[in-house]
């Protein structure tokens, strides 16, 4: 029996105009939702509207001077917080929005409502760290999510897919021994940070782990990352909650990077994620990056039906890039981090 999906969205209009021409633009959502559409899923798929998160939720993860700053610019009309990220006069109430879908989905599986949930809602999280918004994001989505599980006594995996680096949502849990994170990205690129020498700080060594790719490199080099390296340290740290930040730039259409994934890997990603959780219930994908409409559209279908458990074929699984050997350096750096 396929499994319940719950996908959370935010009520009402996108209030979140990047203006034309920018890639983290409204159409993603309305791609994301064909996505969901095109799986078919019928009465396996339940959609629902999120809440905003509340300035408590949003502080444990976020300084509080950042967060009211950042309230007052987009009342005072908005701007660029950087040359990528645009702030427009709804942007806050749209990330409160965005963030709050998050937490939404966690108390509906905690209350048994589904078995799985995906969040759909921008703006993007992964790159907004404690005290400062970059890289199209405003609030770190799945940090929130994470941070009030972890404060609840869980230990939270957070899978970041995202083809460029969650350097906030590292930041965020550098030291904290309840999050581990993992992270497949293209490096260098954008925001440059995620060596395989980033392996978390002196309250929790170990716990961050980078795998930085090399353009090229194609879906069976995160498969070889989660065989040769993620499963055991997932299987020491037990953790009672997978998250995961579900960017869909990594694929090969997308026009902001370089790696060659495919639907077909995404699907089978998203299964094996899943299955580091201890239970059903236990696993929120979060939509990140993604440039490509059409390739966004088939990779939300991808995962939305391997998070049904539903198997489907839409573009052939990626092999024989680089990147093989960060693997390895991957593996090398964390054996240093915990035996010092």
């Amino acid at each position: 029996m396929a499994a319940r999906v719950l996908v959370v969205t935010p009520p009402g209009p996108d209030l979140h105009d990047t203006g034309r021409g920018h890639p983290e633009r409204p159409a993603r959502f309305g791609a994301a939702m064909r996505g969901i559409e095109d799986a078919h899923l019928e009465d396996d798929v339940e959609l629902h509207h999120g809440r905003a998160a509340d300035a408590d939720e949003v502080r444990l993860a976020h300084d509080d001077a950042y967060v009211r700053a950042l309230e007052e610019f987009a009342k005072a009309g908005g701007g660029s917080l950087d040359p990528d990220t645009i702030v427009a006069p709804g942007s806050y109430d749209a990330a409160l929005l965005a963030a709050g879908c998050g937490l939404t989905a966690v108390d509906a599986l905690r209350a048994g409502h589904a078995d799985a949930a995906f969040v759909i809602a921008r703006p993007p999280g992964h790159h907004a760290t404690a005290r400062r918004g970059q890289g199209f994001c405003l609030l770190n989505n799945v940090a929130i999510a994470a941070a009030r599980l972890a404060a609840a006594g869980e230990k939270v995996l957070v899978l970041d897919w995202d083809v460029h680096h969650g350097n906030g949502t590292q930041d965020i849990f550098w030291d904290e021994p309840n999050v581990l994170y993992v992270s497949t990205h293209e490096y260098p690129a954008y925001p440059g940070t995620g060596k395989a020498s980033e392996t978390g700080g002196h309250g929790a060594p170990g716990l961050t782990v980078n795998f930085p790719l090399p353009a090229g490199a194609t879906g069976d080099v995160a498969f070889a990352a989660l065989d040769d390296v993620v499963d055991p340290v997932v299987a020491r740290f037990a953790p009672t909650w997978v998250l995961i930040s579900a960017g869909f730039d990594a694929h090969r259409a997308d026009p902001l990077a370089d790696l060659m994934w495919t639907a077909g890997d995404y699907a089978e990603l998203t299964r094996r994620v899943a299955s580091y959780a201890p239970a059903t219930g236990r696993v929120v994908t979060f939509l990140e990056g993604g440039y490509d409409l059409d390739a966004l559209r088939t990779s939300v279908t991808a995962t939305v039906c391997a998070l049904a458990g539903e198997v489907v074929t839409l573009e052939p699984r990626s092999s024989g890039g680089p990147g093989r050997d960060q693997v390895a350096m991957t593996a090398s750096a964390l054996r240093r981090a915990t035996e010092t």
